[in-house]
């Protein structure tokens, strides 16, 4: 079984804009916290992520790349409006940060996420980053869907 273990992160400061962006845009077949499954287009590629419940840092992830003009359609599908996002990777003392940029009703909201191979490892903190909210479901880019960031 393929595990996820990522940590989130608010931003603070402008110092993580060191690379260019990829626009994303994501929608959700299920927004089940136990099961999401999600539809994600990014420039001319598209890829199927099924999700189990988080648990701690963890949980279970499994990703397909698909047919681009199958998530085009898939993304139709979906429930409730898209996530649309500028991802920046950013290369911090040896680890790879990807910092996400909010669009649209989400927009003035940055988050970055770093995957870890286990939750107790070490990593060095950007000066750029600020509050933890791993654990905070409102950041979970499935509940931003249903609830965006410029109605909190």
């Amino acid at each position: 079984m393929a595990i996820e273990i990522e940590r989130k992160f608010l931003v603070t400061g402008e110092g993580w804009r060191q690379t260019d962006a990829r626009r994303y845009s994501q929608g959700y077949l299920s927004r089940d916290p136990a099961r999401t499954v999600r539809v994600r287009c990014v420039g001319a590629q598209a890829w199927l992520t099924i999700k189990g419940r988080s648990v701690g840092a963890s949980r279970a992830e499994f990703e397909y790349e698909i047919a681009f003009a199958d998530g085009e359609q898939l993304l139709k599908l979906c429930d409730g409006p898209l996530v649309d996002k500028f991802r920046h990777r950013v290369r911090h003392a040896g680890m790879l940060w990807e910092v996400d940029e909010f669009l649209g009703d989400n927009a003035g909201l940055v988050v970055a996420e770093i995957e870890l191979s286990d939750e107790a490892q070490a990593f060095e903190r950007p000066p750029w980053l600020g509050e933890e909210v791993t654990q905070d479901a409102r950041y979970f880019n499935s509940n931003l869907a249903a609830h965006p960031f410029k109605h909190w």
